[in-house]
């Protein structure tokens, strides 16, 4: 398994990606908007992570495993004054879950989020229906810190949400006296 960093040269392999698992994807999150699905959304689409990307505002990994890509990575919604901080989201294509790729690729974006980009904590959520992606975060030191009740609707559904959490290091604590 090899991570990289989203490339202009990367698109079309993207787009095919995108296209062939979107309703694998879309069972488990939102859609997204008609228009990305379009040479014109998804081109505005990639250019603005590209931006994001350069800006430090975002790193989007691309999962290549033997040359195949099988999966999307990303550290969205960095922080970094008083935080350095970013949200942590994966997909895998359903030809490759149950691999222990998204595992793998956790880990390695972990490594790089903590030690490249200096960032010193990540937060993820899952929703309570999705025991392997909850494996997934708890296997890479990712621990539970919230869950909102009907937080996310889905196809005219109501779900819950739990929040994780991971450190660089451990999180100093501070007791009374």
């Amino acid at each position: 398994m090899e991570l990289t960093l989203l490339r202009e040269q990367d698109a079309q392999t993207l787009w095919v990606f995108e296209t062939t698992h979107r309703q694998y994807f879309e069972s488990w999150i939102n859609a997204r908007p008609e228009t990305f699905y379009t040479p014109e959304g998804f081109d505005h689409a990639l250019q603005t992570a590209l931006l994001q990307q350069a800006a430090d505002q975002a790193f989007h990994y691309l999962i290549w495993l033997g040359g195949e890509l099988v999966g999307r990575i990303n550290l969205t919604q960095v922080r970094r004054a008083h935080f350095q901080s970013a949200s942590l989201g994966y997909r895998i294509a359903p030809t490759h879950s149950g691999q222990g790729l998204a595992s793998d690729a956790v880990q390695a974006v972990m490594q790089k989020a903590f030690h490249i980009h200096g960032l010193k904590r990540l937060e993820a959520t899952a929703r309570p229906e999705n025991p392997a992606s909850i494996r997934v975060l708890v296997k890479n030191g990712f621990h539970q810190f919230g869950h909102s009740r009907s937080s996310l609707e889905l196809h005219r559904q109501w779900f819950d949400l739990l929040y994780f959490e991971a450190h660089a290091q451990p999180p100093i604590t501070t007791g009374a006296g």
